[in-house]
């Protein structure tokens, strides 16, 4: 497994804020003061990152692409020449599926709203997802044999090498722009979105955003979302892996 990812996993809340907390229970005796510092930040993080509240208003943050209505489904291929969906990740080994990988949870539900795009309007598709830690099959490969078998849909191209959003951009520009496509219709969680037309944008491509999976709308809960669930925490850990790439992304590739 590459050390980058590992960094990551630790660097990024949760994991830094477990790491607060180990620190601060290791400083309890030289140091009190700073291990109850690192203690109530540790346990404060988790908290607030637990909140479906909290969570819900992140969300409102990043979900600013409008919805595609349904109304404008049918006359897309007017105004785009193919629908593009970025691989989100893969469940590897599932006993279920006789030990197989399987496109990710965030995957299959971008998988099932491309396929109602593709039905609605005639447009041919694209997958856009390199390999999981290096091994295959690709994100892009696990996401077409899903389509086929489960919608009965076919997806023309595979963009099977890139490992980011930036990456997705790039390397889908390289597959489909020669081959005359540089309309399309971004297939993404709503909250990804904004980073993803950036990178597509500056890659050349002319965006139709087709968000999904939103966060901010929620759903009934307990005493207006201010008790923890576990889920959220994950959720909460999407958002601000996702916040800190967009606000990055313009530092590091805009003046590419």
């Amino acid at each position: 497994m590459p050390i980058r990812y590992i960094l990551k996993q630790l660097l990024m809340p949760p994991g830094i804020l477990l790491l607060l907390i180990l620190f601060g229970w290791w400083l309890r005796r030289r140091f009190p003061r700073m291990a109850v510092a690192c203690f109530a930040v540790g346990f404060g993080g988790l908290w607030l990152m637990s909140l479906p509240a909290v969570m819900q208003w992140s969300a409102a943050w990043l979900e600013r692409e409008p919805v595609l209505e349904e109304a404008q489904w049918a006359t897309l291929a007017q105004r785009a020449d193919a629908i593009v969906i970025l691989g989100a990740g893969r469940e590897q080994n599932d006993p279920g599926w006789g030990g197989s990988d399987q496109p990710g949870l965030m995957a299959l539900e971008r998988l099932r709203y491309a396929a109602r795009l593709a039905r609605a309007s005639g447009l041919p598709l694209a997958a856009s997802g390199g390999l999981h830690y290096g091994q295959p099959p690709s994100e892009a490969a696990l996401m077409a044999d899903a389509m086929r078998r489960d919608y009965g849909l076919e997806i023309r191209w595979l963009e099977e090498q890139s490992r980011t959003t930036w990456e997705n951009a790039l390397l889908s520009a390289e597959l489909l722009q020669p081959q005359g496509v540089r309309r399309v219709v971004l297939v993404t969680q709503a909250w990804h979105m904004p980073r993803a037309r950036w990178s597509f944008e500056q890659a050349g491509f002319e965006v139709i955003t087709a968000p999904m999976g939103y966060l901010s709308a929620g759903y009934e809960r307990p005493l207006g979302g201010w008790l923890p669930e576990s889920r959220v925490i994950w959720q909460s850990s999407q958002l601000l892996n996702e916040a800190i790439g967009l606000l990055a992304y313009p530092l590091i590739y805009g003046r590419r």
